[in-house]
């Protein structure tokens, strides 16, 4: 099998391919999500439609599908993976992609959390409604390159699709020591952190993880949280609500039948898993 990776989506992509595949298709697969979907492009899909004053569009296309999955990780989130936060993020100083680096600004009054909602083609919206697909089209991506035969294994950012029975994961905590190696086989994964992209916002460090419920850079006591599923958009969606959930993540997880596992780092480095959490020797 052949390794390969590339820039795309503000990280990193690694591939590995089967020797009938072509690179060059992945690559072109993340430009054209990334192209639609990118708010950080002032050309796309995306931020074409977030100048756009109407509260009731018709969307299609690749930009359509990832609404499609956002509305879905909405969800199954309940409310907690939410597109909308793209408006805190801004507000934030998340305005600009992370690997120029980002100024320090002043934390800004609490932005609301507008409604949205996209079914059947149509996004309706209220007003001052800034969407993020961020972690959402990287998941979906990764999907849809490994079932349309474009890579067996792709990871993008934390999400990663397996195709492969013996494809292995190692679980790297804040400090980048390896915490567990999931036998992942086939299936998804992925893993939401807030210290990865931090920037200083007035008096304080905050992270890229926006709580909807407060609009503001979460809190939560969980520095990393990684799960898997049966897809890498599920995974992320997971993981992310774990995240979000803090010290109710791991029981949210048991109970949640989508959920395969879940492992996440604790603030003072404490590693805890759901009880069917299987680690590979």
């Amino acid at each position: 099998m052949k390794y390969h990776y590339f820039p795309a989506m503000g990280t990193t992509v690694e591939a590995w391919l089967e020797p009938t595949m072509e690179i060059d298709d992945l690559i072109e697969w993340f430009e054209s999500v990334e192209s639609e979907c990118s708010r950080f492009r002032p050309d796309s899909a995306l931020s074409e439609l977030n100048c756009r004053p109407e509260t009731t569009v018709r969307v299609g296309g690749i930009l359509g599908e990832v609404l499609a999955s956002a509305q879905e990780a909405l969800d199954l989130s309940a409310g907690l993976v939410d597109a909308a936060t793209g408006s805190a993020l801004h507000a934030w100083g998340y305005s600009e992609s992370f690997g120029i680096g980002l100024k320090p600004v002043d934390a800004p009054e609490r932005p609301p959390l507008p409604r949205w909602q996209y079914q059947h083609g149509k996004l309706e919206r209220e007003k001052g409604t800034y969407l993020d697909l961020g972690g959402t089209a990287k998941g979906w991506t990764c999907d849809r390159a490994v079932e349309d035969g474009l890579a067996s294994v792709v990871s993008a950012g934390g999400d990663m699709r397996s195709a492969c029975d013996d494809t292995v994961v190692p679980i790297v905590d804040p400090w980048g020591e390896v915490v567990a190696t999931l036998p992942l086989g086939r299936g998804g994964l992925a893993t939401s952190s807030q210290t990865r992209r931090r920037w200083k916002a007035g008096d304080r460090t905050v992270s890229h993880i926006i709580d909807p419920r407060a609009m503001t850079p979460t809190d939560s006591p969980v520095l990393s949280a990684s799960a898997t599923a049966h897809t890498a958009f599920e995974a992320e969606v997971a993981a992310k609500t774990i995240l979000l959930h803090g010290i109710d993540g791991l029981d949210w997880a048991d109970k949640t039948p989508w959920v395969g596992s879940a492992l996440l780092v604790w603030n003072d480095g404490s590693v805890y898993g759901t009880g069917g959490l299987k680690v590979a020797i």
